[in-house]
């Protein structure tokens, strides 16, 4: 059996695409998701229209999850440490962080929170390019699965392959949690630009420049640039930025029709994480000394200090450079 933390529309998906291979059961905050998932074999809340197997279960207390020796955490980045240090750990269950994103105050990524919550306990972290309907539906996806050595990450890939889910190993913890975690910013900053009626080359721009500061801060933080070239870098990067499916660059559109960023998160029940990374990213990168500018400019408008027009004279009117360097 495998567990999930979180039944988000990206933890069910996970759920369901594990239940292709075992049974599975997932912890949920809420009842009635609970309740959904166990008598109605789906997620409306979360996630609407798919037909979960009913091979997956749910449950609202943690402790049901002890003994399980896998789990997916799935819950936003800037709560894991506090699940994690509410769940059973006693017996050191692999943990396979799926959450994207950088911890406010402390600028930690996502394994670094769960060692110091869940120490002892075997650390991997899932990444990529992965629409949760789609995944959850049984489309093909392709995934970063990377842990402390490429033999440890190899063996777990066999674990939780199926069909359409194809998890690639690395032992680069560092580059697939930057990747995850930059490339939602990078999606608001393309949404804004389509909102803003910008045109395609202004996101193409932004995902080829975005990408440039993706690599620096990886590289700055320990990665590897060729892990931020691949599915949990680039590949993600490309999706993200590509599709009105991400929530985040629905947020990067709303601001850049003009709303604010209380009325564009307004209501939402699901996460767009860029919008709590972005600060956390742009404080993080000043203090390494990382030339990040379309990163700041997504934290300047989420924080309401600028508007699309005053970020985007500031992004155009910077000093030209060589491309490469």
């Amino acid at each position: 059996m495998i567990a999930v933390i979180g039944a988000g529309a990206w933890g069910t998906a996970l759920a369901n695409a594990m239940a292709q291979g075992e049974d599975v059961l997932i912890w949920a905050r809420e009842p009635d998701v609970v309740a959904s998932i166990n008598s109605d074999h789906s997620n409306p809340l979360f996630l609407p229209g798919v037909e979960l197997s009913a091979r997956v279960r749910a449950t609202t207390d943690l402790r049901d999850l002890a003994g399980i020796d896998l789990w997916l955490v799935v819950p936003p980045a800037q709560f894991l440490g506090r699940v994690l240090g509410s769940a059973p750990l006693e017996a050191k269950p692999t943990l396979v962080l799926c959450a994207k994103g950088i911890e406010a105050g402390s600028h930690r990524l996502m394994a670094e929170v769960a060692a110091e919550a869940a120490p002892g306990a075997p650390l991997a972290v899932l990444s990529g390019p992965s629409f949760a309907a789609e995944t959850a539906r049984g489309l093909p996806t392709a995934v970063t699965l990377a842990a402390a050595s490429e033999g440890q990450a190899a063996a777990l890939a066999e674990r939780i392959a199926r069909p359409t889910f194809r998890p690639y190993a690395s032992d680069d913890i560092v580059g697939a949690e930057i990747g995850g975690a930059v490339k939602n910013v990078l999606a608001i900053a393309c949404g804004v630009a389509i909102g803003a009626g910008l045109g395609e080359n202004a996101r193409a721009a932004i995902i080829a420049r975005g990408f440039a500061e993706m690599t620096r801060f990886g590289v700055a933080r320990g990665a590897r640039a060729e892990t931020l070239a691949g599915l949990s870098g680039l590949g993600d990067l490309v999706l993200t930025c590509g599709s009105t499916q991400s929530r985040n660059m629905r947020l990067g559109m709303a601001l850049g029709e003009g709303q604010t960023a209380e009325q564009a998160l307004a209501g939402k029940l699901s996460v767009a994480e860029g919008a709590a990374t972005a600060p956390v990213l742009a404080e993080a990168a000043a203090k390494a000394g990382v030339d990040m500018p379309i990163s700041a400019a997504v934290a300047s408008l989420l924080a309401g200090q600028a508007t699309v027009p005053e970020v985007m004279d500031r992004l155009l009117n910077r000093p030209l450079r060589a491309e490469v360097r």
